[in-house]
């Protein structure tokens, strides 16, 4: 197998797609992930995968708080994830002609958390959690964390990868 086949394998996996909230130096924050996973029920923990030099990792290493907002599949869950398609830093990405920050938070409706991570008002659901571990792993950082709070407000089928076209969106 060809290392192209195997690229096409891995860009083809089915991954929900989530916004991460979260907070620091003063500002609220959130970036799209996709490497969300469940990995325990008694105590209830779910591991986030973040690439290493990503802006909102930093923010929970400072913190140790995040949520997890769930987007529903369909126009209004697209439009949602397409304000978090670009990187925090325009640095990220080689060949950019500018360097530029991006506030992605603005101009759309969000609540905070009693420990100051937003909670998008367009998110069919939500989860609060308290990280815990940190591993190392490749060009990630997987960060498994405590559910503390969460709330379902709508029945909805969550937005995927498969859904949207979209690979890897961080």
């Amino acid at each position: 197998m060809s290392e192209h086949e195997v690229h096409q394998i891995m860009d083809d996996m089915p991954y929900g797609m989530y916004i991460i909230g979260s907070h620091g130096n003063g500002e609220v924050n959130g970036m799209m992930a996709d490497w969300v996973m469940q990995v325990s029920f008694h105590p209830r923990l779910i591991a986030v995968a973040f690439e290493n030099n990503a802006h909102t990792l930093a923010n929970i290493r400072a913190t140790h708080a995040f949520t997890v907002n769930f987007l529903p599949e369909g126009d209004a869950g697209m439009q949602l994830a397409g304000h978090f398609a670009q990187p925090y830093d325009d640095a990220k990405i080689g060949g950019r002609l500018t360097r530029g920050v991006h506030h992605k938070l603005d101009g759309l409706p969000y609540t905070v958390t009693a420990r100051g991570c937003p909670v998008l008002d367009g998110a069919s659901a939500w989860l609060e959690c308290e990280a815990e571990h940190f591993l190392s792993v490749g060009d990630h950082t997987l960060v498994v964390s405590r559910v503390l709070d969460g709330q379902l407000r709508q029945a909805a089928v969550p937005l995927t990868s498969t859904y949207s076209g979209w690979t890897y969106s961080g």
